[in-house]
Order: structure tokens, then C-alpha cells, then sequence
């Protein structure tokens, strides 16, 4: 089992703690020494008002915050988690992401949701239901463009008649593409169009206002997982398929406790989630750093033990 870390962008309350120069250098290289398996970046380019209600954060973009963690580091997975596809024309990502891969040392993988947030939505002058279907074509779109070869493509929102994006990934056949989302839709696009599945938890109420399905607890995280394996069964599907378990900020991850923590990591791996998102305390600077090392001293040893368990995935692209 892997575990990752989220970087501190959650710029909205973290003030200047972590946005004077340095700070997302420190906290990644930190990371890096406490064996943390790679680092996540989120994505709100610009959103509404309703933000704080909603329980979501101004972010740097994600693009940039991990190329500079890759010139600091040397070994960490630099993970988006993740990318609105729709908000950006998938050229120009698959451009930025095959960019990050080959100046990495091939360490990108690219997790990608629908979204959610309508005022975001309008603001960057994309129809918000067409969002599906904007993801839809842009993880077609992406996978074509990392292929090198002249494209000819012609979708509903995008046409290449023959272009070619020359720069490739450094990892082949490209780096590894997580779908977010916790709906069964969700669930087949990743295993026909990915190699990852990223759910998280959410209570009904919340889940209404992401326009997702709920996941309250490990029963319906399991459920998902089960759903994921007899889908790919069906439809023929025999890759591994990732699942990074993105929780929300719960006492057991802000505040950790080692036991209550491994016990928790225990019974996910158990369920089929072969890697584990979290984020530590980001209130102080110090606070944070003194949190990683602790997690390297007290839990990655143990986490990165368990057994992983795979669930079956997409072939398709490959």
C-alpha cells in the first residue's frame, strides 16, 4: 500500500504559512525524506463565492506547484487530484502534463474529475452539463496527443485533422490517468479510460451539492470497489486498476493517532485500496513538518507493508 500526501495549497486558511518562497519546497522535500510515496496538488483556478460553504479552497495550479516540486525532489509521484479537464482545452494538458513527465524523470500521474462548482463553471465559460462529456473526450483526446503521431480526430468539441504534439511522456505507454468520483459512471470510466479510481468519502447531503453519489463509510467504499470488479469482468478488463482512497479532513487524519490510523489503513487495504491520500495539520508551518516526520517515524514503515490488493481494470489504449 502507498501513501501520499497532500501539499499545502489550501491557500484560503493557510495565509502565508506556506505561500512565502520555500515553503511547498520544504514541506515536499520533508515528504521525501519521511518515505511518503508521492504528493497532490488540487485544482480551483477560480472559484465562486460560495466556496468556504462549500467546504473547498483557493489552490495554486497544479501544474506549477508540482514542476517545482520536481525540481526539488528526485523520487516523489507528483499526483493532481484533480484536474477539471473541462476547464482546460485537453491539448494544451496533455501538452503540460507530457512536459512534467519528461522533465520528472517520468513521475506524473494525472488524477481528473468531472467537477462540480457551477460559479466555476461560468466564470471559465464552460457548459456545466457538458461536463461528462467534456471529460469523456478530453481523456480520448490526451491519450492520442501522448502518442506522438500525427492525430486525425473529430469529436463533438474538438477536430485535429492530422495534428502532431511531438513531446511524448517519459512513461510509457504514458503516465498512469486516476478518474475521480464516486458515481457507477465514474466507476466505468475509470476502468475503460484509466488506470486509477479515486473516491471519496461523502455524507448524502454533501454528495447533493457535488452532484456525485455518496460514499458514508467503508461498507459503501467496498460496495464501490465490488461494483469496479464486476463491471471490468463483464466487460473484459483484466489490468490492475489503482484505488487512492482521498479522505476528507477527519479527526483521525488531522489530528493523527498512529493505532487509530494503521487500523484504519489495515481494513482499506483489505477493501482494495492500493493507495492512501491524506493531509496533515496546515494551521503552522512547523506543526506540518513535525507531523510528516512523525508519520515517517510511526506509520509509513507499517502502511507501506500491507498487502496490496488489486481490482481489475481498463486495457483499452494501451
Amino acid at each position: 500500500m502507498k501513501i501520499a500526501l497532500r501539499l499545502p495549497d489550501h491557500l484560503s486558511s493557510t495565509g502565508t504559512e506556506f505561500t512565502d518562497l520555500g515553503a511547498i519546497a520544504e514541506v515536499a522535500l520533508a515528504a521525501e525524506a519521511a518515505g511518503f510515496d508521492g504528493v497532490f496538488a488540487s485544482d480551483h483556478p477560480v472559484p465562486g463565492a460560495d466556496i468556504d460553504r462549500l467546504g473547498e479552497h483557493h489552490t495554486y495550479d497544479p501544474f506549477v506547484a508540482l514542476a517545482y516540486v520536481a525540481g526539488v525532489t528526485s523520487r516523489l509521484r507528483l499526483m493532481s487530484a484533480m484536474t477539471i479537464l473541462a476547464y482546460r482545452n485537453p491539448f494544451l494538458t496533455a501538452k503540460a502534463v507530457a512536459t512534467l513527465d519528461v522533465l520528472s524523470g517520468g513521475r506524473v500521474i494525472l488524477g481528473v474529475g468531472a467537477g462540480y462548482m457551477r460559479d466555476e463553471f461560468a466564470a471559465l465559460g464552460v457548459d456545466f452539463d457538458e461536463r461528462n462529456e467534456l471529460l469523456d473526450e478530453a481523456l480520448d483526446v490526451i491519450r492520442l496527443a501522448w502518442g506522438g503521431k500525427p492525430m486525425s480526430y473529430r469529436g463533438r468539441h474538438f477536430h485535429a485533422p492530422g495534428n502532431q504534439a511531438l513531446l511524448v511522456p517519459a512513461q510509457k505507454p504514458h503516465p498512469p490517468v486516476w478518474v475521480g468520483g464516486n458515481s457507477r459512471r465514474a466507476i466505468r470510466r475509470a476502468v475503460h479510460k484509466a488506470d486509477g479510481w479515486m473516491p471519496f468519502p461523502l455524507t448524502p447531503s454533501r454528495a447533493a451539492m457535488d452532484s456525485t453519489a455518496p460514499m458514508d463509510g467503508h461498507a459503501d467504499l467496498a460496495a464501490g470497489i465490488g461494483y469496479a470488479r464486476s463491471y471490468a469482468a463483464e466487460a473484459g478488463c483484466t489490468r490492475p486498476l489503482d484505488v487512492a482512497y482521498m479522505p476528507l479532513p477527519q479527526e483521525a487524519l488531522v489530528q493523527p493517532d498512529p493505532d487509530r490510523y494503521l487500523a484504519d489503513a489495515r481494513r482499506l487495504a483489505g477493501i482494495g485500496v492500493s493507495y492512501f491520500v491524506t493531509q496533515l495539520p496546515m494551521t503552522k508551518r512547523s506543526e506540518l513538518l513535525t507531523a510528516i516526520a512523525a508519520f515517517g517515524d510511526e506509520v509509513i514503515p507499517d502502511v507501506t507493508e500491507m498487502p496490496e490488493t488489486t481490482t481489475p481494470g481498463s486495457t483499452d489504449g494501451d
